[in-house]
């Protein structure tokens, strides 16, 4: 091609004719790259399709791992607990738990806050006196307060113009978690002081400043006073815990909101069964695990599909990848995989258990029958497979997902990635050293068929002169 594009040069400038010397040096040069040009797009077509399908497979796994997650966190198949008596607690299950078994629950006593009613004053709007109210929180025995030196007393500025509904709002705004208000009673208004749930959220309150006297009356900040040893009636409710057998044994809990028990359980009591113990259980998911299993079968054979399609031996863009070999040799184990180590003997283990068949054609099936048998034999356990934590369907999955989208790895879809990724910078870089070759290569050729075109010029104008004096002197001889 070159050799043909000079010789259409030389020719056109032997004859003399205007020839666009730019347009000529950009076509030189461009032609003398093309074949190298032509090689690195091939190659960095090649690659693009290499990323684009290693980054299919892996958008698959991540999505479908993704799915699961979803739908065991906030679908059909998270633990839903189930109580016989619902007027003793509202029953549910932490994200993440297993939620498997029974348990009996008796609640003998509901947990309380202190709740003090203090002296009587002709109203809300009467002054209460300057100075500083301290209270301090810790457990009452009887007439003895015990106080937590860990949680901090509250301390209450009173100005000389508080009354006792401002000083009420001083104590709710304190942010030592009590409450207060006004409450206006057969004997007058009162201040009432509310604590949270808990033995040890009990409190006392201690006055001090100017308008202390030795004889409290309102109008003093000491009438506002209070312990259990002086205590005349003002107290209501008394701080205690919640109190409750779970399975025969005793627990207790500051607030009527109890965790930490087994099986993820989580128990609002609401109410007292004392000698007439209730079941809790949890909700049969048979439903929603046959069309889970059904649902990720299919998921799988999309991506087998793919895989199949994208790393043919002939054909595939991912032939002879390892990323692709790798997830191909994950999933020709995945049925037999142990995905709960810790089930105990006789429960299922594998996603075999749950009737995940792998076929000879390298596609998977749901063997119903094999399902529905774990199902009938053992319900509870192959519920807790489907939990968000590091064991079970979700789990295994995820952990799939992550080990081959690695990009450090270079046995996986990720270190694919970033192995052709890298290569295609690299094409990249020698294109942009190509182009700034090809560029200096015309700018010679320019300068070259510049001096050239001038040349050319001179010697048609010494032609024309030659011609013009040599026509003179043919007329002059006639």
């Amino acid at each position: 091609m070159e050799t043909s594009t000079t010789s259409t040069i030389i020719s056109a400038l032997g004859g003399g004719s205007g020839v666009d010397m730019v347009k000529l040096a950009s076509d030189l040069s461009r032609a003398r790259f093309l074949p190298q040009v032509g090689q690195i797009e091939s190659r960095s077509q090649a690659l693009e399709a290499r990323i684009s399908a290693a980054s299919t497979l892996r958008n698959q796994l991540t999505s479908l791992a993704s799915a699961l997650g979803d739908r065991i966190r906030n679908g059909d198949l998270s633990p839903t607990a189930t109580i016989g008596n619902g007027a003793v607690a509202q029953v549910s299950v932490l994200t993440g738990a297993s939620g498997k078994g029974t348990y009996s629950l008796e609640v003998t006593a509901l947990a309380g806050s202190q709740t003090l009613a203090g002296n009587s004053y002709s109203a809300a709007t009467d002054l209460v006196g300057e100075g500083q109210l301290t209270i301090r929180f810790g457990a009452i025995d009887g007439t003895s307060f015990n106080e937590d030196p860990a949680h901090a007393a509250a301390v209450i500025d009173v100005s000389d113009t508080d009354t006792l509904a401002s000083l009420a709002t001083k104590i709710s705004a304190s942010g030592s978690g009590l409450t207060a208000y006004v409450a206006q009673s057969a004997t007058g208004a009162r201040l009432v002081v509310k604590g949270q749930d808990g033995a040890a959220n009990a409190f006392v309150i201690e006055a001090s400043g100017a308008s202390v006297s030795g004889s409290p009356a309102p109008g003093a900040l000491d009438y506002l006073d209070w312990n259990p040893a002086i205590d005349s009636g003002q107290r209501k409710a008394s701080a205690a815990d919640a109190a409750f057998l779970l399975d025969g044994v005793e627990m207790t809990s500051a607030s009527n909101k109890a965790s930490g028990l087994p099986g993820g359980l989580v128990l609002t009591l609401t109410g007292t069964n004392a000698g007439a113990p209730t079941q809790i259980g949890f909700a049969d998911k048979s439903k929603q695990i046959t069309a889970m299993m059904g649902d990720f079968t299919a998921a799988l054979n999309d991506i087998t599909a793919s895989l199949a399609e994208l790393a043919a031996p002939q054909g595939g863009e991912l032939g002879n990848d390892p990323g692709a070999r790798a997830l191909k040799r994950a999933l020709a184990t995945l049925s037999t995989q142990v995905i709960m180590p810790n089930a105990a003997e006789g429960e299922p283990r594998t996603l075999g258990d749950l009737g995940l068949v792998l076929t000879r054609e390298g596609n998977f099936r749901l063997d119903s029958t094999r399902l529905q048998e774990t199902l009938s034999n053992n319900l509870s356990a192959a519920g807790a497979m489907f939990t968000t934590g590091l064991f079970g369907v979700f789990g295994t999955v995820d952990s799939m997902a992550r080990n081959l989208s690695l990009r450090t790895n270079p046995g996986s879809l990720g270190g694919s990635i970033e192995r052709y990724t890298d290569q295609l910078e690299k094409l990249d870089e020698r294109l942009a050293k190509i182009a700034e070759q090809q560029e200096r290569v015309r700018e010679q050729l320019v300068k070259t068929f510049a001096a050239t075109d001038r040349n050319v010029a001179a010697s048609q104008s010494t032609m024309a002169f030659l011609k013009n004096q040599i026509a003179a002197w043919n007329t002059d001889n006639r």
